[in-house]
């Protein structure tokens, strides 16, 4: 490798580092994407190695015209999801996307492994030009590579479809059947069996037929291990589904010798994996609980005069929630998923500029689950240009709650459920949640007394400081706003 190359890929490494970080926060997601995209169109343009040599070696039209045609195509395809798609739909594109990626790099390794079990290079030849050019490597740890990638990467397209159904209400509740941990071990032992022989039997009719039925195992492996799992349990699937994307691409590094791609599927593998533990942290059950638990199949329930749940509901008017609004110092906001159902969102930031005008200082607590993938909260009120100075996470609030006025919630119910503080033998129990009952007064807007995800009764609902605002969520704040103007 010559020094200059050696150059760029340590620039296009540094460059797709900053980009991972500055998606950390909302106020530098959108420069992130850029600064990572950078290095990827600095990667495709110099670091593409067909036949030994480096792309710029092989002149004009064909490799450029391949990379140009590709470009732009999925430039199309991202350009329409972006200005089509609703922010309410963002979940079901992010998990469409995703599983495209995965489903690329699994075909990256297949046609790698096919070739190699053909026992012959493959080209396309153009006047004289070699189009496509790949010599097969023989090594163990290549063929294994390939494996590996074409597994985690069937599995994860397939798993994204299934995500991208149940965020759809496709089939949003769990659905199991006895024996179906079982039945998917042993589909995980066949497939880890077939890789474990053609990691040493890369060649012949066999190693094909061999391969063929691994790569259809791994595809309906994905549908397997993702039905059983409940759509609000869609953030974490999403996330694991990406870090699968991610080892998957950098697995195709190894096989074809890009070192761009072995960088970047490891970033994106790394931070998915990590993204996936604190989503889980965050809910206070493991990753195993989340893949194999079939966590909240028991469904809502009807909520009032749930057995257990000390108090009483209290339902409460519009006017009269306008008038604590108005008159209060402090207000914090719980977004949850039932505001993004209702679309809601360009409400409560009016709502929130209302009370803004009026001396009330507002702010909005983000729970790390709350929605249907991360950071789903955040993208909603950031596409309603909410100032992202007032969206404050979960561990930074909650010590000041207590100091609250009006804690109104939208759409939220585990992720502020006290059972999780108050019930040990709750299935929340232990999961960190928003600490709205500390507040002088809570204000629930919601549907109806419906439990949430988990199917269990919300003991906020009953809390001698909260009131419930039944309706659409949308509906709601319009009258809020109506009334907050009025007083």
């Amino acid at each position: 490798m010559s020094s200059t190359i050696a150059y760029i890929i340590i620039g296009v490494s540094v460059l797709f580092i900053i980009g991972i970080k500055l998606l950390a926060s909302p106020k530098t997601a959108r420069i992130g994407n850029l600064v990572a995209a950078a290095g990827m169109l600095i990667a495709l343009i110099t670091l593409h190695k067909p036949d030994g040599d480096y792309v710029w070696s092989q002149g004009w039209p064909f490799n450029y015209t391949l990379i140009v045609i590709g470009t732009v195509i999925g430039l199309i395809i991202g350009a329409i999801g972006a200005y089509s798609v609703k922010m309410t739909a963002m979940p079901q594109m992010v998990a469409m996307f995703n599983g495209l990626g995965g489903g690329a790099a699994a075909l990256v390794a297949s046609l790698e492994f096919l070739k190699r079990a053909q026992g012959s290079e493959f080209s396309l030849t153009v006047n004289g030009t070699d189009l496509i050019h790949v010599a097969m490597g023989g090594s163990a740890f290549i063929a294994g590579s390939m494996l590996f990638a074409t597994l985690i990467g069937s599995l994860s397209f397939s798993g994204s479809i299934i995500a991208y159904l149940k965020l759809e209400g496709k089939f949003e509740k769990p659905m199991t059947f006895p024996g179906q941990n079982i039945l998917n071990g042993l589909i995980l032992l066949v497939i880890l069996g077939l890789c474990g022989w053609l990691t040493f039997n890369t060649s012949g009719g066999n190693a094909v037929t061999a391969f063929v039925v691994m790569f259809c195992l791994a595809l309906f492996f994905g549908v397997a291990m993702v039905m059983p799992i409940g759509g609000a349990d869609m953030p974490v699937v999403i996330s694991l589904l990406n870090s699968f994307t991610g080892l998957a691409v950098a697995a195709d590094g190894f096989a074809i010798n890009n070192l761009a791609m072995v960088v970047a599927g490891t970033l994106v593998g790394s931070s998915g994996t990590l993204l996936t533990l604190l989503m889980c942290k965050a809910m206070n059950r493991p990753v195993t609980n989340v893949l194999f638990g079939a966590f909240g199949s028991s469904g809502g329930g009807t909520g009032a005069g749930a057995a257990g749940v000390a108090g009483t509901v209290k339902p409460i008017q519009a006017d009269e929630v306008a008038l604590l609004l108005t008159y209060a110092q402090r207000v914090v906001i719980v977004p949850g998923y039932g505001m993004a159902v209702a679309q809601a969102q360009h409400a409560v930031r009016e709502l929130s500029d209302e009370l803004g005008k009026r001396g009330v200082e507002v702010q909005f607590a983000i729970h790390p689950v709350a929605g249907r993938m991360p950071g789903h909260m955040n993208v909603l009120l950031a596409e309603a240009n909410v100032p992202y100075d007032q969206l404050i996470e979960m561990e930074q609030i909650n010590p000041s709650m207590d100091r609250v006025d009006v804690c109104l919630v939208i759409g939220a119910n585990d992720v502020v459920n006290p059972a999780a503080r108050e019930e040990k033998s709750s299935p929340i129990y232990g999961m960190p949640i928003i600490e709205a009952d500390r507040c002088k007064s809570v204000i629930v807007m919601k549907r109806s007394m419906a439990a949430g995800f988990a199917g269990i009764e919300n003991h906020l609902f009953y809390k001698d400081n909260t009131r419930m605002l039944f309706g659409d969520a949308k509906n709601s704040l319009q009258a809020l706003i109506t009334a907050v103007k009025a007083n």
